[in-house]
């Protein structure tokens, strides 16, 4: 069976390229109706926090990327950790180390000095001398010679020296175990089949393949997907970039929308831009995936976000709309359908939060600037606006009704359109930028829009 797994460190948020890895990992379990496993690697104890971990489960839910087991959590599984590295002692797959801090800085010294890669020297593995009142770490005896290689799903066949790999920690002196051996003994427990992660822990795979063998456990197949950086080839910065999946969520982008774009950076298929979850699924394979690194550019992640809102159903963008609206007092449960203002202004914009705006306008009034207010209220402008709205008042309210209005309204006194289009859009809606205004008037109604103009 195909069993993948998201693995992220609570040492803070769930950042995008995290949620990327968790797509890929997600979507190739679905598409093989295998499982999929959330992971919580919170070994790291000091750094880990409950805060992170329930920015990353909020992340993961709002992503819609469900998992079928856990969240699993490492400090849950401590016993089984220590029980495995006593294992690898008792078979001399691992031993004890007792070097000092001192000791290990002068032997890196020393092999700096003769040109050598510091690595270290396993002195403790050939000498067995105990050392009184120190407490060892336990070192992985690694084979000394050989290579360790493998078909890497997304970069191809890699191949590594075992003579470039140090004897690696895996337990440090107070007993707790460390990154590689948590994560191998996971993955071995766990029956994972694919490793997806980012290519950021490729130096880390021949260790743990070595450590798997040495446990006499199937290796798994690995995917390493590219970076993502900024547009300018950057690594992306927390302080200068929204790496935070959460982040993108505030922005009014879609979770859908996200996710599109965040496959995209390095998986194509044919000329497709904008696709569902579900096409991304049928459609997911790396030999699809580029190994390079992606490069990430706001204004087309909005285009993306764009292209999802004009998709979306009304009534479903309604719920968001109308939580963002009441959010900020403003009610839109009486009066004007909210799903036919949506449907009027969604093309408009390129986020949830412009929509919501867009949408705002037909429930309160909003205040105009005194830059507009000179500009387009003049004591001329606001003379059409009191004519135009004597005749409106007997209007038959219809859409065509309001058209043939406006049409004839200039006509007979001598207007453009823009003439009383650009006053009558401030009156109504406090902005010029906005839809078609004879449509405004409709949804708004007879009596609102009256008011409005002569307010």
């Amino acid at each position: 069976m195909t069993i993948t797994r998201f693995a992220p460190s609570p040492t803070g948020f769930l950042h995008i390229g995290g949620a990327r890895t968790a797509l890929f990992s997600w979507a190739y379990a679905r598409k093989y109706k295998g499982r999929f496993i959330l992971r919580i690697e919170d070994s790291d104890i000091e750094r880990s926090t409950e805060d992170s971990v329930s920015s990353i489960l909020d992340a993961m839910h709002w992503l819609g990327l469900d998992y079928d087991e856990g969240p699993f959590f490492q400090t849950m599984r401590m016993e089984r950790y220590k029980s495995t590295i006593q294992k690898l002692v008792d078979n001399g797959r691992a031993y004890h180390c007792y070097c000092s801090k001192e000791e290990l800085d002068q032997m890196r010294e020393e092999q700096k000095s003769k040109g050598l890669k510091p690595r270290y020297d396993r002195r403790c593995l050939h000498s067995g001398i105990k050392k009184d009142g120190v407490t060892p770490v336990v070192r992985f005896n690694n084979p000394e010679s050989g290579s360790v290689v493998w078909e890497d799903l997304v970069k191809g066949r890699i191949e590594i020296s075992n003579a470039e790999l140090d004897d690696l920690i895996l337990a440090r002196s107070d007993g707790t175990p460390t990154y590689n051996l948590c994560v191998v003994v996971d993955d071995l427990d766990m029956r994972v089949s694919h490793v997806i992660r980012g290519d950021d822990h490729v130096n880390n795979t021949p260790r743990q393949i070595n450590i798997l063998k040495a446990l006499e456990a199937e290796v798994p197949l690995y995917a390493h997907v590219p970076m993502i950086l900024r547009d300018d080839g950057h690594k992306m910065s927390k302080r200068t970039d929204a790496v935070s999946v959460m982040q993108y969520k505030e922005m009014g982008i879609l979770p859908e929308a996200l996710l599109n774009y965040l496959a995209r950076l390095c998986f194509g298929h044919g000329d497709a831009e904008i696709f569902s979850l579900k096409q991304f699924i049928e459609w997911f394979d790396f030999k699809n995936v580029s190994s390079s690194p992606a490069r990430f550019d706001m204004k087309k992640l909005l285009w993306v976000n764009s292209q999802h809102i004009k998709q979306s159903a009304n009534s479903e963008l309604g719920l968001i709309v109308k939580a963002n609206l009441d959010a900020r007092g403003i009610r839109s449960d009486d009066g004007i359908d909210l799903v036919q203002v949506i449907d009027l202004v969604k093309s408009r914009v390129d986020n949830l939060n412009s929509l919501t705006y867009e949408c705002s306008y037909f429930y309160q009034r909003v205040n105009i600037s005194k830059e507009d207010k000179d500009k387009h209220l003049t004591a001329e402008a606001c003379n059409i606006l009191d004519t135009f709205a004597v005749g409106v008042a007997d209007v038959q309210w219809s859409i065509d009704a309001i058209k043939q209005y406006i049409k004839d309204f200039c006509a007979t006194n001598g207007l453009k359109m823009p003439q009383i289009g650009m006053p009558l859009r401030l009156k109504l809606c406090g902005t010029t930028q906005t839809p078609s205004f004879d449509m405004i008037l409709y949804l708004l109604g007879k009596d609102e829009v009256l008011k409005r103009i002569r307010g």
